[in-house]
């Protein structure tokens, strides 16, 4: 009886692992029904067998060398149907799958898209010929796979032609990418050009120049060579070698290339490091025989083989040395776990691989797990006899942990993600479409249907919080962000520095350059007012040369005194325009010196007048004989000026104000000029303000001067209308940004500037035009008794000669025809005037005026 169970259970797993394809059916690995079918195309087994007939026949022939870890893929393809099957995402529908097993072959696989292609609910498996498949209906709506990119091509290439929807999980090439070529292939893995680029960035972080390649002789090993070695010169590392193995086991010199290429590696002794772009069935021979040579490297594995649990089972693989390699993206592995620990209950009735892999389970019952996988090979490889062992199930239950440690998680959430894409893509089809019914769309329409909506130019993708990267929400970029293509990972950013962007935008917008232009509004205002201004000083200057002799013109400090501090105002105001227009290094070097220079002229002028006047009637001895030393006109304003324009050069010379972009606004660049130091700027600013406060002082102590002759008073009035516009300048120039910070200090300068200009002039040309009857000599006269009738009465009057000899006390001002000047006959009178009124003084007073005192104007 033992014997017929173990005769029987041999000629079933003969029947299993050898029996060449009959019919159709036979050929699909496993089947569920459904309302849709997605095919599935997965290197279940790692050859196929040829026949050694001659000549060959177009046969399928038998498959062998059962592969876990594909298997398992296989698994995960199952596993995420039936979840999509008993969740929400397709209410009332339920998908199947027909899944084939490629054998690693090129020609497996086209069998099967053949199929996939063939007419659906046609009773002869046929593919119709037309000139538009728009209308056609396959047999299945989408395909899922298959692994390698070699087989991946070929069949993309077939499914093409309906546009049928293809969806890999690992196959990298880059050409892949290709959407003329391929254009209805999808995949959730990334290509092989960020692996390549990843690769030649770690081996130039870690410093080696010197290497090999080893690579497969199909389309995925030559791109990803190609790639790779791009790569690889851009950063600077050299390749050694390159050896290329056959892409397939079933090729019969693959044995002599791989002692070939260990050769080579023994051989080039100063190669450390080796890249290999190669599958796991190549890497498993190849570190089998480089154990036995001794060969200890260091491995670079691509996403191939990196997590291959099937790797770490060669015996003393870690004589091989370090490998370091790259996979994919992992996601939660928990449902597929459960899935796994109880796969005993999942029918085998429409799944042969499960049903080979539980009797060749048993056949290995006695194995330890390490050896396993190797068991479950040899086993199918070769339908060796085995003793039979407990019931299927009871060997599923006590090897339930055995396929969680063959699994590749990065392989599984791919497989995941995939299959989800494409049950997101169906759910948006069936939305209006009644999908019980298989005729309810055409496979192409999957292609233009998405988890989420495609995320438009000026947006980017988000996380939903799912596992599944197809599924996302759109968010808008932010400010100068952009983003130039459909469902892009996240928004470019913009040169801040010359560009712009704003919320949702798709492009960077070059920032617009700014600067007070002749042409703002506010700009012609203080254009206007500054041309106002000239025009007031021309027109001063105009009265005051037509009443040249008049008292009121000679009492105000002479004709060149009165001419210069005109000048002074007139370029005040003319130095208003180089703050206006596009800044250049010449305006920006010109305006504040300028200004600085010639304000800082007409308040020394006027510094000069106050102390004259204070000099003029000062009646306290001690007082006036310091003011006598200190009135040197000419000198002091020489001066006075002369220090602000050594302030100014050494400015200009050290560090000068330049143009300047100042790009921190988020939409304009402001062209501006940089003053280059601060300090400079304050020392400017700061020394006229002393000169002003000095002025300031002189003139508010001759404020009760007599009418005709009180410019202190209005000096004051100008000094401090100065002083609260360039106090109130600060904290307003400190806080103001942007374009019109310039015309912040123009309105400054035309406020002090006006203010000293209408207090010093306005009233005397007031007088000149208005009170013409006060501009006579005998007004003069009778004023300037009456103040010191006044002043008289309460002080003793010093005294003063009135020799000639005194005259440098005052500035000298002579007429052509060698007439004293305004000054001198302004003394004059007021020397007899104050002779008269001394003598009518009490007798008192009278003993005081031994000594007679004269004040000069």
């Amino acid at each position: 009886m033992a014997l017929l169970i173990i005769l029987i259970t041999f000629f079933v797993i003969i029947l299993a692992t050898s029996q060449p394809c009959q019919t159709p059916d036979d050929f699909v690995a496993a089947t569920s029904p459904g309302h849709i079918i997605i095919g599935g195309l997965f290197a279940i087994h790692e050859k196929m067998l040829y026949s050694e007939e001659y000549p060959r026949r177009p046969q399928i022939q038998k498959c062998v060398g059962f592969e876990i870890s594909n298997f398992l893929q296989t698994l995960a393809m199952i596993h995420s149907i039936e979840m999509i099957n008993n969740s929400t995402l397709l209410p009332g529908i339920k998908l199947g799958y027909e899944i084939y097993d490629t054998c690693t072959e090129v020609t497996v696989a086209m069998a099967a898209a053949l199929r996939f292609l063939s007419k659906f609910n046609c009773s002869r498996e046929i593919v119709e010929f037309k000139c538009d498949y728009s209308s056609y209906m396959p047999r299945v709506k989408a395909v899922l796979g298959a692994g390698y990119s070699e087989i991946t091509m070929a069949v993309s290439r077939m499914l093409s032609l309906q546009l049928m929807p293809q969806v890999s999980y690992e196959s990298t090439a880059e050409i892949l990418s290709d959407k003329i070529r391929f254009p209805s292939f999808l995949r959730t893995v990334p290509s092989d050009f960020y692996q390549t680029k990843a690769m030649a960035k770690l081996i130039q972080k870690s410093e080696w120049n010197w290497i090999g390649i080893i690579t497969t002789d199909d389309d995925y090993g030559r791109l990803a060579l190609n790639t790779f070695a791009i790569q690889a010169a851009a950063n600077n590392v050299c390749i050694a070698f390159k050896e290329v193995l056959p892409a397939f086991l079933s090729d019969s010199t693959i044995e002599v290339k791989i002692n070939h290429t260990l050769d080579k590696i023994i051989a080039e002794a100063h190669v450390n490091v080796i890249v290999v772009f190669l599958r796991q069935f190549h890497v498993f021979s190849l570190f089998s025989k480089a154990i036995e040579k001794n060969i200890n490297k260091i491995w670079i594995a691509s996403d191939n083989w990196s997590t291959a649990t099937k790797i770490t089972t060669i015996t003393d693989v870690k004589k091989i040395g370090k490998v370091v390699g790259f996979t994919f993206r992992r996601g939660n592995m928990s449902s597929f776990h459960s899935f796994l620990q109880n796969l005993n209950m999942l029918p085998s009735d429409n799944n042969k691989p499960l049903h080979e892999y539980a009797m060749l389970l048993s056949a290995c019952a006695n194995v330890k797990d390490s050896d396993l996988s190797q068991c479950i090979f040899n086993h199918s490889q070769e339908t060796l006899a085995y003793k039979a062992n407990k019931t299927i199930g009871k060997t599923f239950f006590m090897r339930n942990e055995f396929l969680w440690d063959y699994t590749e998680p990065g392989l599984i959430h791919s497989i995941q993600l995939a299959v989800f894409a494409l049950g997101y893509a169906i759910r948006d089809l069936c939305q209006a479409r009644d999908c019980q019914n298989s005729n309810a769309f055409q496979p192409w329409e999957q292609i233009q249907s998405k988890c989420s909506k495609e995320c438009s130019p000026g947006q980017m993708k988000k996380s939903t919080g799912s596992q599944h990267i197809c599924c996302y929400e759109c968010l808008n970029c932010p400010e100068n962000h952009y983003s130039n293509q459909t469902d892009m990972d996240h928004c470019l950013l913009c040169n801040n520095e010359t560009h712009w962007a704003p919320v949702r935008s798709s492009t960077c917008f070059a920032k617009e350059v700014e600067y007070l232009n002749w042409n703002d509004s506010l700009a012609i205002l203080l254009l206007a007012l500054s041309l106002l201004g000239i025009m007031f000083v021309l027109v001063i200057g105009i009265i005051f040369t037509r009443n040249l002799n008049t008292p009121v013109v000679k009492s105000s400090g002479g004709v060149m005194v009165c001419y210069v501090i005109l000048l002074g105002h007139f370029l005040n105001f003319a130095s208003t325009g180089f703050f206006i227009g596009e800044p250049q290094d010449f305006t920006c070097k010109t305006r504040q010196t300028l200004f600085g220079v010639s304000f800082t002229l007409c308040v020394s002028c006027i510094l000069m007048k106050s102390l004259k006047i204070l000099l003029a009637f000062s009646l306290d001895p001690k007082l006036q004989n310091f003011l006598k030393c200190l009135y040197k006109p000419i000198p002091i304003i020489f001066i006075c000026t002369g220090i602000q324009i050594v302030i100014c050069t050494l400015w200009l010379i050290f560090a000068a104000p330049a143009v300047e972009e100042n790009v921190s606004l988020p939409r304009v660049i402001i062209l501006e000029c940089e003053e280059g130091s601060i300090l400079a700027f304050g020392t400017m600013l700061g020394y006229i303000a002393i000169l002003a406060f000095i002025c300031f002082i002189f003139a508010f102590k001759g404020r009760k001067l007599p009418e005709n002759y009180n410019e202190a008073k209005f000096i004051t009035f100008g000094m401090l209308i100065y002083f609260i516009a360039w106090i109130t300048f600060i904290p307003i120039y400190a806080t103001t940004f942007g374009k019109y910070l310039p015309a912040v200090e123009i309105i400054v300068i035309l406020i002090s500037n006006y203010g000293i200009l209408c207090c010093t002039f306005i009233p005397k040309c007031y007088v000149i035009l208005c009170k013409q009857e006060t501009n006579t000599k005998s007004a003069f006269l009778e004023m300037i008794y009456s103040y010191s009738s006044h002043c008289a009465g309460g002080l003793i009057m010093s005294h003063v000669s009135l020799d000639a000899t005194n005259s440098n006390i005052a500035m000298t001002n002579p007429s052509s025809s060698g007439k004293p000047a305004a000054w001198q006959i302004s003394k004059d009178l007021q020397a007899q005037a104050l002779a008269r009124i001394c003598r009518e003084n009490s007798t008192n007073i009278s003993k005081g005026l031994s000594r007679k005192r004269v004040s000069s104007i």
